[in-house]
């Protein structure tokens, strides 16, 4: 099958199929004598696996280390589980990044009353420019918690 169907048939773009091809995510291609790569069901399957791991906002060395499970389906099971493990203290970390954001965000707006010309939120940028206190208030937090 040629690399326009195995993008149909996985809904993979076709330079993200030769950039996995790159990493070693999924297996060269063989060419044909005419030089065009060939691929074949496998691949369909292992591009369908790496979305999928993908949709799940696993990084490409995740997905890696579960290919070489995948490869090896004899080994203990363990192993998979503590990339798991991992991969859902990574998604909380960031929940809990996104949370402390949102507080500070809720903080920022709250100093805007829509009156006059001076914006107290362009003020608030301006004067501290990229320092962001990733400690909200805790007024902040009680909003925040109230919206989740």
């Amino acid at each position: 099958m040629k690399i326009s169907e195995v993008a149909n048939a996985s809904d993979t773009p076709i330079e993200t199929i030769r950039y996995y091809e790159r990493e070693g995510l999924i297996p060269e291609a063989q060419r044909q004598a005419n030089n065009y790569r060939h691929y074949d069901e496998a691949h369909v399957q292992q591009l369908s696996f790496i979305r999928h791991c993908r949709s799940l906002d696993m990084s490409l060395d995740e997905i890696r280390l579960l290919l070489q499970f995948k490869a090896n389906p004899k080994e203990n099971c363990s192993e998979v589980n503590h990339v798991i493990d991992n991969h859902i203290q990574h998604v909380r970390d960031r929940i809990e990044s996104l949370l402390k954001l949102e507080a500070h965000l809720t903080q920022l707006r709250a100093q805007c009353i829509a009156e006059g010309g001076n914006c107290a939120i362009l003020e608030h940028l301006e004067q501290n420019g990229t320092n962001f206190d990733a400690r909200p208030t805790d007024a902040c937090l009680r909003s925040v918690k109230h919206c989740t």
